[in-house]
C-alpha cells in the first residue's frame, strides 16, 4: 500500500536518521492518557503529537470539536521536532490508525510527499516483540516551509453548496458507524442525523484488528463509489474521516476531500438540514 508501512519495514530502519517517527496516541473520553502512554513507552526515537494540543485549534462556536490548527503554530512544533520536506514520517497511534491518519492528512496538506501511516499501530508492535523506550528523544531544529494542498480540503460553504445545489458531481460520505450516520444514537454531538445526501461507509470496516484491509478489499469496499466524482469525506469532527480519505487514496481515487470541522461544525449552524 502506498500510505502504510509495515512494522517489519519500520523495525529493519529504525536507525535510519531520515526517518521521524511520530507517536499520536489519543483517547477522546481521557485526553491525557496518549501523552501517558507516550512517557511509559514509545517506539525507539519517537515524538509526541497531541491531538487537540498539536492537531487541533482551539474549540471555538465555528470549526467543530477538532478543528484545523493554525498552520504556523503546527510547522513550528513539526520543526522543533526535526522535522523537514526531507524526512521520512512515520506516524502511529493504537492501532486505530485513525489519530495517526489525522496527522497523515495534516501533512498532506501542508504538501509532505514521504509520509505514513504504521499498519497495526503500537499494539501490532508490542504483539511482535519489537523494541520500545522510555527516553526522550531530542532533535536539530528543521526547517519546515509548507505547501498547503487546499484542493485536499472542503470548507463548510462548500459542502452546504453541495446540498443545496444537489451537485450530481460531488459524493459527501459519512464516515461514522450507521447509529449515528441514522440518527438512531448520537453520544457525542448535539444533534443526531447525518448531511444531506450523503452515503454512509464506517471508517473502522477499512480495518480488520487496527490492519488496513488490502488494497482489493478497498477497491470492493468502495465499489459503488464513482471516481469521477468530487468525494467529500466527513465524520464527527475530522479525525475518524481520516482512516477513510486514506484508504480512498489508496484504491486510486483522485479528487477525494475532508470536511475537516465535519458533523459537529456542520450542525454549528442553525440554517443547516440534516437528514
Amino acid at each position: 500500500m502506498k500510505y502504510v508501512v509495515e512494522k517489519e519495514w519500520l523495525k529493519e530502519n529504525l536507525d535510519d536518521s531520515n526517518i521521524r517517527i511520530v507517536d499520536c496516541r489519543f483517547t477522546l473520553s481521557v485526553p491525557e492518557k496518549g501523552k501517558n502512554e507516550y512517557l511509559e513507552g514509545h517506539l525507539p526515537g519517537a515524538v509526541y503529537f497531541d491531538l487537540e494540543k498539536d492537531l487541533s485549534g482551539p474549540v471555538q462556536v465555528h470549526g467543530g470539536r477538532h478543528p484545523m490548527p493554525d498552520i504556523e503554530v503546527l510547522c513550528r512544533k513539526l520543526e522543533k521536532a526535526g522535522i523537514d520536506q526531507t524526512k521520512t514520517i512515520i506516524a502511529y497511534d493504537n492501532g486505530e490508525s485513525a489519530f495517526a491518519a489525522r496527522f497523515w492528512w495534516l501533512l498532506q496538506y501542508l504538501g509532505h510527499e514521504k509520509v505514513y501511516v504504521l499498519n497495526g499501530g503500537y499494539k501490532q508492535w508490542l504483539k511482535a516483540g519489537f523494541p520500545v523506550s522510555t527516553e526522550l528523544p531530542s532533535y536539530e531544529m528543521a526547517k519546515f516551509i509548507p505547501q498547503p494542498k487546499p484542493e485536499l480540503r472542503a470548507s463548510m460553504e462548500e459542502v452546504r453548496e453541495a446540498v443545496l445545489g444537489n451537485r450530481e458531481d460531488i459524493l459527501l460520505i459519512d464516515s461514522r458507524e450507521e447509529k449515528r450516520f441514522l440518527g438512531i444514537e448520537e453520544p457525542i454531538d448535539k444533534k443526531a442525523g447525518h448531511i444531506p445526501g450523503a452515503i454512509n461507509k464506517p471508517w473502522l470496516k477499512g480495518l480488520n484488528n487496527g490492519i488496513f484491509n488490502s488494497l482489493e478489499e478497498q477497491k470492493k469496499r468502495f465499489s459503488d463509489v464513482n471516481p469521477a466524482k468530487q468525494i467529500i469525506v466527513y465524520c464527527g469532527s475530522g479525525v475518524t474521516a481520516c482512516p477513510n480519505f486514506l484508504a480512498l487514496k489508496e484504491a486510486g481515487y483522485k479528487n477525494v476531500r475532508l470536511y475537516v470541522g465535519s458533523f459537529s461544525d456542520w450542525i454549528s449552524y442553525d440554517e443547516n438540514k440534516i437528514d
